[in-house]
């Protein structure tokens, strides 16, 4: 019994979250979110872990919002924190936030332990994390007694470095006395614990300056080790050895990494030669994508580590004498995190809801729930609110049910804490859509006429057209749930004033917006292909059409870009005119007509040819300048003169003077000036310590002369460097270093012998002297030892054997970069559609970026179809937002489906930590079409239809819509009947279907958003098997073109027959056949045969008897009115037999079947037609 009731109350349960309503939406606008009271929501607020700078005064980040805006206070290690008691401390105005000075006086030893803020107003609490704040620690190295390492060439060696333990823990890099970073190979490397491993020495490693340096970041320091020393000593031979591990010692050891973190897996080996290390997991692969090498392969790198990665790792170290292996168990555990974070409810009096928290974790975490920042079960009793587990249900709210509840969720890893505020409000309906706000759409486009609402209550929305108009209702008009009112396909009477009437009941408002609905622009005479001469002229026309409201501008482009600066072409109202057309002319010319609302083109092209040949003049390239001189030589400048050559029919339009440094670039000429065609002399600015020659070539629209020959060489005399090197920069490419560069200064620049650079550097704002080196034949310096990403101030100067160059500006330059500290926070995601959402977050400290900031990149991916339970491996998405940017939109998202995301901030060296995930989900969309349809077993009256489910649901289909019209021979479509079809059906049998006809099917699926597209089909009932034969038998013959051909052949013969039969009779002659009975005494004629040449083929059909008498005519030659009435019918098929107007004999084409002829006696009739016809069946 006791299973039962369970069993009942879990069922009442989910019936009643089903019947829940769902939570307001509040919108976005600033004004709204002013008025309306919100209880405090924290939005931001310092790491979990802050680990701060013992020098530096500490700040501890609170920040919150809410209406009425809250009031802040502290906790410290689980009690008040009265601040007013501690001058050290102060509160920022207006905020949480706590400055805790220790530039004056403090000492931050003091101030460590666990800090949590509360945010406090009228509607309830809001509470930061646990925020623990430790002092960073650089402790200096403890002094120990070194003693040299003797080692025989080929042996291991392992150099300790063993730095002092630090908060955070230190980086570790060995460099030598000169401050360089001491090289690493396969061979010699660093272990992930800061010690150098040497697999075998050889005698190059000997060295006394082996020095470990431990960097400490928070606090810019760096300790150094007492350099060691090491000897090797050769001895001959040395001996080879098969691998041995260094470090991990042993066979197996185990690691435990948490989910999301870089699992990181080293094997380092001794041996000689070098052994090479080769990675394997052990019963599967390693991860595509998320799976990299490092230090020669020693270090086994997995970012993003999930359960699934969790097995035995194994490293194989292998050389040419055998290998060495070493299996690392790897379990990875998970701290908690968000499956459905709880989200904020604004509920109206007397409304439901629900809270849900639902986290996961290995080992599971435990969910406990506050409420204003007290645990629920002792915080004050609410009748609307029951916690069931992971989930509050709220029930008939009213104002007072208002607070903010917090869900925690913690395993041994870590915790979760998210605020989620219960915001009941009792507001009349607003509209937030500006009042006569004018809407233009261009005819037969849609027209969306927003009404963006707020009110508590959700009001109801409705449409009237015009002042006193009715209420709008109908296909025409499309109502979506944000207020807006779409028309999908405006008309010119769709103009006119449009209001939005919202009413809750608490209050209705209305609003008014107006539509005018435009004509499109048109052009109606478009420009068209033209073929022109060279040097003639042409134009496109455009002659437009457009609504008398609108202004249209009308631009031309050339081959889809601007029309070239030319004063040839010539740009009309409705036309561009080319004059004196070019080769280059020739292409693509497009009008292109906007206005405010909507755009048309048209395009054309131009060819151009060449005009007919007329004798014409040479024109060609002018000759080259000569008899080059060189006069009025100074220390920096010399006048040159010259002889123009011939201008071969075409002026010249300017000089080009070269130059030729015979001391610096022998051989290489270099652009000094150039000079208009009328000038023959030019004074030219010389550099110092130059041997100069100079020549110069003439230029007409033709083209370039060639060069003329060099002139006399000048030396000019050696001086100080007038200029320093150019685009000098700082970057750094490593986290301790700073990386000087500049452009070194060409041979010419130099101004005399012995060039050289004086880099100088300082630190910024830090009252340092200039530190100085002198270099040469370089354009970089490496400055090493340097703090991570601080600003210095950097100049270069260049000195020759004269003297220095003028002082050099100084430019500010960065050390290396280092990744980023901190996950941005307070992400947020707006699903704004089933396809698209907008993710926000807040900006992270520039402090903690570490280096410049370049953007933040979203990663997100599909978790799971809400409509397909299965899950399948999607790889991760990625989208950058460049700059200090703190939102974006995810487009191409799938309907009805489960995503996360996380968002990490990205600088030079590359991304930060990931926020934590985010999941959202998409609402429903329409389905795509059935994957197939097909249709089987026709039958005389019915086909069965077969189909498959949509490949994307894209939500829960709610049935099938099935359309089908018969289809007659001409393709006209019948009447369409429509079925709809429960979702959970596959098949169909349509019965009392006509036979023998063709019916066209239509078929979509439906979700409760609408339709989706539809897949089509015919088919054919079959047709009774009789009738299906004869059919098939009839359109057989008639279409055969020898039947055609022969009722061609019987017609044409018949009307000549006719014709003949009619001349001879007015003219009063006989027909053969008065003149066979006029032979004949006896009044039984036998048929007459085919050969005798008159009408014996159209004796009686029915038993070959002789001619009636009453068909002869007279001897007297009098005709009686009936028989010449019956002279030619007698001789018919029967009395069927008859003439059309044309006088063709129908009889033939009567379909009769003649009777077979009387036994003994060959019948002499030519077959008929229709004989002839069941002949060939």
């Amino acid at each position: 019994m006791m299973k039962k009731s369970i069993s009942a109350s879990k069922a009442s349960l989910v019936l009643f979250l089903c019947q829940m309503i769902s939570a307001l939406d509040v919108p976005l606008d600033s004004k709204l979110l002013e008025e309306l009271s919100q209880p405090p929501t924290i939005t931001q607020q310092s790491p979990k872990d802050y680990i701060v700078d013992p020098r530096e005064n500490i700040v501890i980040q609170c920040e919150a919002k809410g209406k009425p805006p809250p009031s802040f206070s502290w906790t410290r290690n689980g009690t008040h924190f009265d601040i007013d008691k501690d001058a050290q401390v102060t509160m920022k105005p207006n905020s949480g936030t706590l400055v805790i000075n220790i530039m004056n006086g403090g000492k931050a030893e003091a101030y460590e332990g666990v800090y949590q803020c509360t945010a406090r107003n009228e509607r309830g609490a809001a509470i930061s994390n646990n925020i623990v704040i430790r002092p960073s620690r650089s402790p200096l190295w403890t002094k120990e007694k070194l003693e040299p390492n003797h080692v025989r060439e080929g042996d291991s060696l392992v150099l300790h470095c063993r730095p002092p333990v630090g908060l955070p823990p230190p980086i570790i890099f060995w460099m030598d006395n000169a401050f360089q970073r001491l090289p690493q190979s396969e061979r010699v490397s660093q272990g992930l614990n800061g010690d150098l491993y040497f697999s075998n020495v050889q005698p190059e490693d000997t060295r006394e300056d082996y020095i470990c340096y431990a960097r400490f970041n928070h606090t810019q320091t760096i300790q150094q080790k007492q350099p060691i020393s090491v000897k090797v000593f050769s001895t001959k031979p040395v001996t080879e050895r098969q691998p041995i591990l260094l470090t991990p010692t042993g066979s197996t050891s185990t690691k435990v990494e948490l989910r999301g973190n870089v699992l990181l897996l080293e094997c380092i080996a001794a041996g000689l030669p070098t052994p090479v290390i080769r990675w394997i997991k052990e019963g599967g692969e390693l991860p595509a994508n998320r799976t990299f090498f490092e230090n020669f392969k020693k270090t086994l790198k997995i970012i993003d580590v999930s359960e699934a990665d969790s097995g035995n790792y194994k490293c194989i170290a292998r050389n040419i004498l055998g290998s060495a292996h070493h299996v690392i168990s790897v379990t990875v555990k998970a701290a908690p995190y968000w499956i459905t974070a709880p989200r904020n409810l604004v509920l109206s009096p007397g409304e439901d809801g629900t809270l849900i928290c639902r986290a996961n974790g290995n080992p599971k975490p435990n969910i406990s729930w506050l409420a204003n920042g007290v645990p629920i079960a002792i915080a004050p009793e609410d009748p609307s609110r029951k916690v069931d587990g992971d989930t509050i249900i709220f029930s008939h709210v009213q104002e007072r049910s208002s607070a903010v509840y917090q869900c925690n969720a913690s395993n041994e890893y870590g915790y979760l804490l998210a605020n989620a505020f219960v915001n009941v409000l009792a507001e009349p309906p607003r509209i937030l859509t500006p009042a006569n706000k004018l809407y233009q759409v261009i005819a037969d486009s849609p027209a969306l006429l927003d009404c963006a609402y707020f009110g508590s209550p959700k009001p109801e929305i409705e449409w009237f057209k015009g002042v006193k108009g009715s209420i709008l209702r109908g296909d025409e008009y499309v109502f979506h749930d944000n207020g807006t009112l779409e028309i999908p396909v405006a008309q010119k009477d769709s103009t006119g004033t449009y209001t939005c009437v919202a009413r809750n009941e608490l209050g209705k408002i209305q609003n008014e917006v107006r539509l005018e609905v435009k004509d499109p622009t048109m052009i109606i005479k478009q420009p068209e292909y033209k073929v022109i001469q060279r040097y003639g002229q042409v134009s496109f026309e455009c002659i437009i059409k457009h609504d008398f409201t609108l202004l249209p501008t009308v631009i031309w482009l050339k081959d889809n870009d601007e029309l070239p600066d030319d004063e040839r072409f010539l740009v009309g109202k409705d036309n561009l005119t080319i004059m004196n057309v070019t080769d280059k002319d020739d292409g693509t010319y497009t009008c292109i007509v906007n206005t405010t609302l909507d755009s048309v083109s048209a395009s054309a092209v131009l060819t151009v040819v060449a005009a007919p040949p007329t004798p014409a003049i040479i024109y060609a390239r002018p000759n080259p300048p000569f008899d080059l001189e060189l006069t009025g030589q100074l220390e920096r400048s010399v006048e040159l003169s010259w002889i123009p050559g011939d201008e071969n029919n075409s002026p010249i339009t300017n000089f080009v003077i070269e130059y030729e440094d015979g001391l610096h670039e022998p051989g290489v000429w270099h652009y000094q000036t150039e000079v208009p065609g009328t000038q023959t002399t030019v004074q030219l600015k010389l550099s110092p310590y130059v041997n100069y020659s100079f020549r110069v070539i003439a230029v007409n629209e033709i083209g370039r002369s060639q060069p003329s020959e060099p002139s006399e060489q000048y030396l000019t005399k050696s001086a100080n460097p007038d200029e320093n090197p150019s685009n000098v920069q700082g970057i750094g490419s490593e986290p301790d270093n700073l990386v000087i560069t500049w452009e070194s200064l060409k041979g010419f620049q130099s101004n005399g012998p012995g060039l050289q650079y004086k880099v100088s550097w300082r630190q910024k704002d830090v009252d340092d002297e200039w530190t100085s080196v002198i270099v040469a034949n370089v354009s970089k310096y490496i400055v090493s030892g340097t703090p991570t990403f601080v600003p210095y101030e950097i100049k270069v100067q260049a000195l020759n054997d004269l003297g220095y160059a003028p002082e050099p500006s100084e430019v500010i330059g960065h050390s290396g970069e280092d990744l980023p500290m901190v996950a941005p926070g307070n992400v947020q995601v707006h699903v704004i559609n089933s396809t698209l959402a907008k993710v926000h977050w807040d900006p992270v400290p520039l402090k903690s970026v570490r280096g410049h900031l370049q953007g933040y990149k979203v990663y997100y991916w599909k978790v799971q179809s809400l409509s397909r339970r299965s899950r399948r491996h999607v790889e991760k998405k990625i989208l950058t937002f460049r700059g200090n940017k703190t939102f974006g939109m995810l487009p191409g998202l799938e309907p009805f489906s489960s995503y996360k995301l996380n968002v990490r901030v990205v600088n030079g060296k590359g991304e930060g930590p990931a926020s934590p995930d985010k999941v959202f989900k998409t609402p429903e969309g329409v389905p795509s079409s059935p994957s197939f349809l097909k249709i089987t077993n026709p039958t005389l009256d019915s086909l069965t239809l077969e189909w498959g489910s949509p490949t994307h649901p894209n939500g829960v289909l709610t049935s099938y819509i099935l359309k089908f019209q018969p289809i007659n021979n001409t393709h006209e479509l019948g009447p369409l009947v429509e079925i709809r079809i429960p979702a959970n059906e596959s098949s169909l049998i349509l019965k009392n279907l006509n036979y023998s006809t063709r019916y066209k099917f239509y078929f979509n699926a439906q979700t409760s958003v609408g339709s989706g597209s539809q897949i089509t089909e015919e088919a054919v009932t079959i047709m009774d098997e009789g009738k299906m034969a004869m059919a098939s038998r009839q359109v057989d013959i008639a279409t055969q073109g020898w039947f055609i051909g022969l009722m061609c052949a019987v017609a044409l013969l018949i009307l000549i027959l006719l014709i003949v039969c009619f001349i001879r009779r007015n003219k009063g002659g006989k027909y053969p056949v008065k003149e066979k009975e006029d032979a004949h005494a006896d009044p039984e004629i036998q048929p007459m045969k085919e050969d005798d040449g008159t009408f014996g083929e159209y004796s009686d059909a029915e038993d070959h008897k002789p001619l009636k008498k009453g068909s002869r005519t007279p001897s007297d030659r009098t005709v009686k009115k009936e028989d010449s009435d019956d002279s030619l019918v007698d001789y018919g098929e029967g009395v069927n037999g008859q003439f059309n107007e044309d006088g063709s004999f129908i009889g033939q084409y009567s379909g009769k079947k003649e009777k077979e002829p009387a036994e003994g006696n060959e019948s002499s009739e030519a077959p008929s037609p229709v004989n002839a016809m069941n002949s060939f069946v």
